[in-house]
């Protein structure tokens, strides 16, 4: 059966590499798309703050169920098909999403969003882990760095179309309009060779090496969800930030963050795996303990920006090792290695809320600084 390791030349041609920015570029608008969508759809569908929650969830169980299959799928049908299949349901789900004003509609269409949030997601990582293979120099960073501007772009063109007075719906519509344009550019240079063996498993549990990778990856996405989901609120309880304000420590964060992997090839093709891995996920840790530590705004807002630069890097990392390791087939391996992580960003936040409740805000916040410098202690293990 061909595979994808099979064709190096393919995988290794500028086009393609240019189309997998592309892919990750679709995925990052598609989901920062659906968020300035969410106050229209409360309002619509008349519902509390607690029933928005609740339905908020439906987006994450679909992105759960689905990261574990499509390890499977793009074994069975490569890539571009997964991709595809993907894309076509974003564009289905966001008029839907803009337009729907019932609770079960809305929990439906989420669910299928986030199925196609997590299809693409897992697939073109794993095409990404491919194309770099084959460039034979780190190339990672800078399509998650693709990811980070798609979700600066998507979230960006529709608050601009609302202001500019827009329905949701035809703001949503130049988005898809956008990704249609950017499938077509891409589609011709997507590798869509089967990965899978007839006496290949279709699935197996996480096990070993990539158990592990797994779990580094659950402590860096919970960082992610702390800062997101948690940030604003820590600022405006322990540095008095005015509510107005408080978002600020979030933007610093995703600007680094943004930053740091459209220039994190650059960095690790010239201080290597190891040495980035290292010094970004202690920069991370340290980026925390200045918030949590030093009573000032300025030097919360600093960590915070520690913090973004810092983990930049550090996901990228872990899809590379993924895909290096020989534990399992890479497609499975990413699709579970994808889910754990993942995991991070939905539950984590909410055991960081219990946690809270029990001790303090900035307890549960060095809990997560010392988490980091157990991924720094991984480092050499994990680039080796």
């Amino acid at each position: 059966m061909t595979t994808l390791d099979a064709q190096p030349a393919r995988a290794s041609t500028i086009a393609t590499q240019h189309a997998t920015r592309a892919i990750f570029l679709i995925a990052g608008i598609g989901m920062a798309a659906w968020a300035p969508l969410v106050p229209y759809a409360k309002d619509r569908a008349h519902l509390s703050d607690g029933a928005l929650g609740t339905l908020l969830l439906f987006l994450g169980l679909g992105s759960l169920v689905a990261m574990p299959l499509t390890g499977m799928l793009v074994g069975r049908f490569g890539c571009k098909r997964v991709m595809a299949l993907g894309s076509v349901f974003i564009l289905v789900s966001l008029p839907l999403l803009a337009t729907l004003s019932t609770p079960f509609a809305l929990g439906a269409t989420l669910m299928v969003f986030g199925a196609s949030i997590g299809l693409v997601d897992v697939a073109m990582n794993i095409q990404a882990v491919e194309v770099e293979k084959a460039s034979g120099k780190a190339m990672m960073s800078g399509f998650h760095g693709f990811f980070s501007v798609g979700g600066i772009a998507g979230a960006g063109a529709v608050s601009m179309g609302l202001a500019l007075g827009l329905s949701p719906l035809l703001a949503v519509g130049v988005v898809a309009l956008t990704i249609v344009v950017l499938w077509l550019f891409s589609q011709r240079h997507l590798l869509n060779e089967r990965l899978h063996q007839d006496d290949a498993p279709l699935f197996v549990m996480p096990r070993g090496w990539v158990l592990f990778l797994g779990v580094l990856c659950f402590i860096l996405f919970l960082t992610e969800g702390a800062v997101l989901d948690w940030g604003a609120l820590f600022l405006a309880q322990t540095r008095e930030l005015p509510h107005s304000q408080a978002g600020l420590g979030y933007a610093l964060f995703s600007v680094a963050m943004t930053v740091g992997r459209l220039t994190g090839d650059r960095i690790v093709n010239y201080f290597g795996r190891f040495l980035t891995l290292f010094c970004g996920t202690l920069c991370a840790s340290l980026g925390i303990l200045l918030a949590v530590f030093v009573p000032s705004t300025l030097a919360a807002l600093a960590g915070f920006l520690l913090v973004g630069f810092g983990s930049s890097n550090a996901v990228p990392i872990m899809f590379s090792a993924a895909g290096n390791q020989k534990t399992m087939p890479v497609n499975l391996a990413i699709s579970s290695m994808t889910t754990i992580g993942y995991a991070g960003i939905l539950a984590g936040p909410a055991l960081i809320g219990f946690i809270s409740q029990w001790y303090s805000l900035a307890t549960t916040f060095s809990a997560i600084a010392v988490l980091l410098l157990a991924v720094a202690a991984s480092a050499r293990r994990i680039t080796r």
